[in-house]
């Protein structure tokens, strides 16, 4: 039998279950998310020798707790500082092209997944050079009802070149837009 895998045994955070993260390891992961998106350069930066696949790879292992805390506290600005102005973006509602459209949709999407009384969570994260394949889902934290769920592929070139590629299998089961009281508490 194959041994099951601890997928955050070398981050430097567990985002697989709730209540993992201490409260100041949350705010240092919110301050180096601005600091990694501060990194990004206007034009993708080639892969090459000073810039290696192992190098990226690397970086968004470092990177991958800080999206997931930007998510957890509705980071929007984060979030969106995340990806590179010309990002596609696949999924059931798209295909996104660009910043622009997809905006408004997902703003739902974070509202709903990061509202109050619920935590979002990732239990299977894997890397492999510049592609970042997670599993998520949002718990309500008194019913233990799955909101929703969802399974995505991030093609990120590291903190350079950010997330310019995200396909995405989401499912919701309670809700499918988020309430005007709910969208107020997403930064953007």
């Amino acid at each position: 039998m194959k041994k099951r895998t601890n997928y955050y045994k070398d981050l430097s955070a567990d985002y697989s279950k709730p209540g993992l993260v201490s409260e100041e390891l949350k705010a240092k992961l919110i301050g180096d998310a601005e600091a990694f998106i501060a990194l990004k350069e206007a034009t993708l930066p080639q892969i090459g020798d000073d810039y290696t696949t192992a190098q990226i790879e690397l970086e968004n292992k470092e990177w991958w707790p800080t999206h997931c805390e930007a998510l957890r506290q509705g980071r929007g600005d984060l979030l969106t500082g995340e990806y590179r102005d010309d990002l596609v973006y696949l999924c059931q509602d798209g295909p996104f092209y660009g910043l622009g459209e997809q905006k408004e949709r997902e703003q739902h999407w974070w509202a709903l997944i990061a509202q109050p009384g619920v935590t979002m969570c990732w239990p299977i994260v894997q890397f492999w050079s510049e592609f970042v394949h997670f599993e998520w889902k949002c718990v309500d934290d008194a019913t233990n009802e799955t909101l929703a769920k969802g399974m995505v592929c991030w093609v990120r070139r590291g903190h350079r070149g950010g997330c310019y590629f995200k396909s995405e299998q989401l499912t919701f089961y309670r809700d499918v837009f988020a309430a005007p009281e709910l969208l107020t508490l997403i930064t953007t």
